[in-house]
């Protein structure tokens, strides 16, 4: 089995040191609030969100240039309520990651349900590693912590910076997974896939120049897109499906959909089957478009180094 490179599990004396005390007071806050009723959560949630958006000025930029050239058809009035849902979504998002590291299995399984499991079952029964693209919904921990009660998985993620909040992170993500890959181990996740285990990889960001290439994500014809997706899909004996997760406003449910999409992937042509996976995760997207991560500079990375900054300060 593959082990983890990067990540720190144990706890350390020195994360009781006056510097890493505001982080043990934003955990115990955090904490603290993961024991309330699932509709008060919900409810502060969106509070925290709509005040994020009041101070956020930055951030609320960047949302306003994605959801513009993402959705035109969109007039400004519509633009701005997609705005104001996603920083609530946001508000949410932070306080579901106190329900994804501390609630208790049971609770949150009564809030879960995974479709498709059977996709999974039936390529791994026929001698296939598993790969799961995901993306980057903004339930994302709740959703993978009830993910790994069906399926317990190897994560491929990008470790805290703070050593006590990775402390933490690592922790609560790996309660129901089987084990996780710091984002640098492309070897550990393709031993992973060779063991036959079914591995979540998120391709959806930009995430640089390196090993990128410049393809269509909505309406951007060149949005610089992970050509790390192909070295663990081109992998042999592994099977791609695509991960949907969404949130039910009205109901309060969590749902994971697992589709076969990518029966004819690889191809053989690598840009090919990379604008098949952005076309797949753009459907998905545009489902729940308010629950995604529209906070993040999607688009920053332009074919021309020297262009002008695709979002401006």
């Amino acid at each position: 089995m593959s082990k983890n490179k990067v990540l720190q599990t144990k706890f350390k004396a020195s994360f009781l040191l006056p510097k890493y005390w505001l982080t043990w007071l934003g955990v115990l806050v955090l904490f603290s609030i993961s024991l309330l009723p699932y509709r008060l959560q919900f409810w502060l949630g969106r509070g925290i969100g709509r005040l994020l958006q009041k101070v956020g000025g930055s951030r609320q930029r960047v949302a306003q240039r994605n959801i513009e050239v993402c959705f035109p058809h969109l007039n400004e009035q519509e633009r701005q309520q997609l705005i104001r849902k996603n920083f609530e979504n946001t508000g949410i998002a932070l306080l579901e990651t106190g329900m994804g590291w501390w609630w208790p299995d049971w609770r949150v399984k009564r809030k879960f349900t995974l479709k498709g499991l059977e996709h999974i079952t039936q390529a791994q029964q026929q001698g296939h590693g598993v790969l799961l693209l995901a993306f980057h919904n903004l339930s994302l921990e709740l959703h993978c912590r009830g993910f790994g009660l069906h399926q317990k998985s190897v994560v491929f993620y990008r470790p805290h910076n703070n050593p006590l909040m990775e402390y933490f992170q690592f922790k609560g993500r790996g309660r129901s997974n089987k084990y996780m890959l710091g984002k640098r181990d492309v070897k550990g996740l393709i031993s992973a896939l060779h063991d036959k285990e079914s591995c979540i990889y998120l391709p959806d960001q930009d995430y640089g120049r390196n090993r990128s290439v410049f393809i269509p994500f909505f309406n951007v014809p060149d949005a610089a897109t992970t050509t790390g997706t192909m070295i663990f899909a081109s992998q042999k004996n592994v099977k791609t499906l695509l991960v949907v997760p969404s949130r039910n406003d009205d109901t309060g449910q969590y749902l994971v959909e697992i589709k076969p999409v990518f029966d004819d992937i690889p191809s053989g042509d690598d840009i090919r089957d990379l604008t098949r996976i952005n076309q797949e995760i753009e459907k998905a997207i545009a489902a729940n478009p308010e629950q995604y991560m529209w906070l993040h500079r999607r688009f920053k990375t332009r074919p021309d180094a020297d262009a002008e900054p695709f979002y401006k300060k």
